[in-house]
């Protein structure tokens, strides 16, 4: 799943250059004209990876709009400020309420691009460090924000298919029945167990190379399913 990055810019012109920008480097842009629509977003459940905030903004001004997002939002999502307003005094208000970054108009879209890419490595790579995080293969479940990367990109999960994949992982190389899924899973201990199989679809759809050929979800027929966190591929007989 791609970055979400909401750009805050009244300047229509402006706000379609640095949108195009960040969509071309692969990231989704969601253009605001004002701190009201972008809160509106946000409380709509739009949850952004980092925020580019422009101060002259018609009604809430950026400032106004940076105290709130820090105060009822995630206070580690990245915030860059973009703005001609460039005297000491709102540079040092803009890190006071919690800016990340100051970048002054007019500048390079490449540039500006390079910076969200850094600040998004060291968001990604801070996160790491203070998470717990379980490791299969190229993929990474971060437990604390209950998000699954393959490199820097997401995979899209909800909420059942994470809490099953992490079940699985933490418990890989032990077969898994269906009841025990759904009881761990759902605290429940009465349901309906073929859910488990569906979601265990779902997640094959997701991880797996070719869904078809499990290599790190397989069935075991019988007992349920075993999850593989560092599978090995036999060669097929006829290449080997």
């Amino acid at each position: 799943m791609k970055s979400k990055i909401i750009i805050i810019e009244d300047v229509k012109e402006m706000s379609d250059l640095v949108s195009m920008y960040i969509e071309n480097a692969g990231y989704e842009a969601l253009p605001c004209e004002t701190a009201e629509i972008a809160l509106e977003k946000l409380s709509g459940g739009y949850i952004p990876d980092l925020v580019l905030l422009d101060l002259n903004l018609p009604g809430m001004s950026g400032l106004e709009f940076l105290k709130r997002f820090r105060e009822e939002y995630k206070a580690t999502i990245p915030v860059i400020i973009v703005s001609a307003r460039d005297a000491d005094e709102d540079i040092i208000a803009g890190l006071g309420y919690g800016a990340d970054d100051f970048v002054p108009k007019p500048f390079s879209p490449k540039v500006l691009v390079a910076r969200v890419q850094a600040k998004l490595a060291r968001q990604a790579a801070t996160e790491a460090s203070v998470e717990e995080t379980l490791s299969f293969g190229p993929y990474i479940l971060y437990c604390n924000s209950c998000v699954l990367k393959r490199g820097p990109e997401k995979i899209s999960l909800s909420a059942k298919e994470y809490e099953v994949l992490e079940f699985l992982v933490r418990n890989a190389g032990r077969p898994l029945s269906p009841e025990l899924i759904y009881n761990s899973v759902w605290k429940n201990q009465y349901g309906d167990y073929t859910a488990i199989a569906v979601y265990v679809q779902r997640l094959r759809k997701k991880i797996e190379d070719d869904p078809s050929q499990p290599k790190y979800i397989s069935t075991v027929f019988g007992k349920g399913y075993n999850f593989d966190r560092n599978p090995v591929r036999e060669p097929d007989d006829k290449n080997a």
